[in-house]
């Protein structure tokens, strides 16, 4: 439990609760959920430029890592066919995977295919279901994919001035600007609350919210004196309690409470609202074909990860089907911005595509 190795080397409640959100992240686990604390490690195990732990933010934003991943793949003979939605992989005779055909019915052949999609997406919409082992199907389906991330994207005329820190007289960006501000994170016991709620089939009626204002470290995406602001917010159910979908005056309802939570820390912060882009867990799956919403591609719980990931015997990035290989967050060591799965699922490919 995360819970208990924060009270084991931490007092401050703020603190604690602070740290804890990074058990959580992406998760609908609460601090006191067995395993959480696996989730705070893989947020912090990683290092940026020499710094352990340390984070860092994409100029640009993160559309940029993909272009430059991009720009690196062209160098090198590369050729991306974007918005080109994929219909299914081609197989052969005796099964291997030969390609890929896309919606508006072209076909590209090749002697491996490496897939960023989830599992599910790969295998059970990409591939035909009795070319693959029943237990594996069942498997597939049985990943859990429970997400309770709601993404705020909101475009603001000032910067927000919180009463804990209040904005030089200039307007300009403070260090805590800067930063990843955390908000409804006074105690754990408020996390585990917010959590339980959703459980129940109801949004958090004092989600935990993470805030990050891009524009002040990044002028460029916003115009001069206005931002934006990225608000990360959990816990929303992807399913609602009494049959109720998350049609616009849900969605709306949830996001005016989460900017009630931010008012009260920064007053003035609603007015300055100019616009707002609000996405619950079936917006972020079916806008980014991500499962269920989770931004993991499926839960970071341990009977999910390592030698598990996406299923016993298929952690090593190869697949019951001969030639096709899973590289995105749905295979070991899960999700995040690192690329860890790809580099990995590279190196074996490689070495099949040799024998080949």
């Amino acid at each position: 439990l995360l819970g208990q190795i924060l009270d084991q080397w931490f007092e401050s409640e703020p603190l604690k609760a602070t740290l804890a959100t990074d058990a959580v992240i992406g998760a609908m686990a609460s601090p006191y959920t067995p395993g959480s604390g696996y989730v705070l490690l893989h947020h912090v195990m990683g290092e940026l430029e020499g710094r352990r732990g340390a984070w860092g933010y994409v100029a640009g934003g993160m559309g940029a890592l993909s272009q430059a991943i991009a720009h690196a793949a062209t160098a090198w003979g590369a050729h991306i066919f974007a918005e080109k939605a994929v219909c299914h992989v081609l197989l052969g005779r005796d099964g291997r995977a030969q390609g890929v055909a896309l919606q508006d019915g072209t076909e590209v052949r090749s002697k491996l295919v490496l897939s960023n999609a989830s599992p599910q997406i790969t295998f059970l919409e990409l591939i035909p279901q009795e070319q693959l082992p029943k237990d594996f199907v069942q498997r597939i389906r049985q990943i859990d994919t429970r997400s309770p991330v709601t993404k705020i994207n909101v475009a603001v005329d000032r910067l927000p001035s919180f009463l804990a820190a209040p904005n030089a007289h200039d307007g300009l960006p403070l260090p805590h600007h800067q930063c990843s501000i955390h908000l409804n994170c006074e105690n754990t016991h408020l996390l585990h609350q917010a959590y339980t709620e959703a459980t129940h089939g109801h949004p958090s009626n004092r989600p935990m919210i993470e805030l990050c204002i891009p524009s002040a470290l990044d002028p460029g995406l916003a115009p001069p004196g206005c931002h934006v602001v990225s608000l990360f917010t959990q816990y929303t159910p992807s399913m609602l309690a009494d049959g109720q979908s998350w049609d616009e005056q849900a969605k709306n309802a949830y996001a005016d409470r989460v900017f009630d939570c931010i008012e009260d820390y920064a007053p003035g912060f609603k007015a300055s609202v100019i616009g707002r882009d609000i996405l619950t867990p079936p917006d972020l799956e079916r806008i980014f074909g991500l499962p269920g919403g989770n931004i993991f591609h499926g839960g970071m719980s341990l009977d999910q990860l390592y030698f598990a990931r996406p299923a016993p015997s298929y952690s090593g990035y190869q697949s019951p089907i001969p030639g096709l290989y899973l590289c995105g967050s749905g295979a070991h060591p899960g999700g995040g911005v690192m690329g860890a799965a790809g580099r990995n699922a590279a190196q074996v490919a490689l070495k099949d595509f040799r024998h080949l």
